[in-house]
């Protein structure tokens, strides 16, 4: 008899089930693409019941939606922990180091990043609060975060922080679609592409 991935796998108590099919939800998205993703594929492949997965999820769509924001958490840890790193190194260092750390993540988990800023998710009319709560919560972390530092005397006093911010995810994003997308092949351009890219935003920033 054919094994299901659950069987091949570590037992799991019920209480995680939830991460288990986001887990499992990403590796399709990954490795198949979002057409070869159902509820009942989902089900199927982690051995639970058809039903299971309903427990958790009304549909595709909202389980799409908690995958974008399991994405939003592991960015926020991917920052943050790129951020301690580069701590007390300065601000011109840290701009690089967050440059970095985005198109890292961008390009190493495609899966998340898709549903993050991807169009169709976010066209949707049916878009989780919880979803909506999680992006705009990202963005707000680094707006306090640049608020602080601005506080300190470390940034220009002048700064518009909240457009800044603004132009630095865009700034990011577009790059970020450039390597996803294949127009940019040579894997050495993501180092490249921070370092430019935090030189660019960092003299927005650098005090007078």
């Amino acid at each position: 008899m054919k094994k299901s991935r659950a069987d091949a796998k570590s037992p799991y108590h019920h209480g995680d089930l939830k991460a288990v099919l986001l887990n499992e939800t990403a590796r399709i998205l990954r490795e198949e693409g979002e057409s070869a993703l159902s509820l009942r594929t989902l089900a199927a492949n982690v051995g639970v019941s058809r039903t299971a997965p309903y427990h958790h999820f009304k549909d595709k769509h909202s389980l799409l939606c908690a995958v974008a924001e399991e994405g939003f958490v592991r960015f926020d840890q991917a920052m943050k922990a790129a951020l301690e790193k580069g701590r007390g190194q300065g601000g011109h260092h840290a701009m690089l180091v967050w440059a970095k750390a985005y198109l890292s993540f961008a390009v190493n988990n495609v899966e998340y990043y898709d549903l993050m800023f991807g169009g169709n998710l976010w066209r949707s009319k049916s878009l989780s609060k919880t979803l909506v709560s999680s992006a705009r919560s990202s963005l707000r972390s680094d707006v306090e975060r640049l608020k602080r530092l601005q506080d300190r005397g470390y940034i220009a006093k002048d700064t518009d922080v909240l457009r800044f911010t603004h132009l630095a995810w865009g700034t990011l994003h577009g790059m970020s679609r450039l390597l996803i997308d294949g127009i940019y092949t040579d894997s050495a351009s993501v180092k490249r592409l921070g370092e430019t890219a935090a030189d660019a935003l960092w003299v927005q920033l650098e005090p007078s």
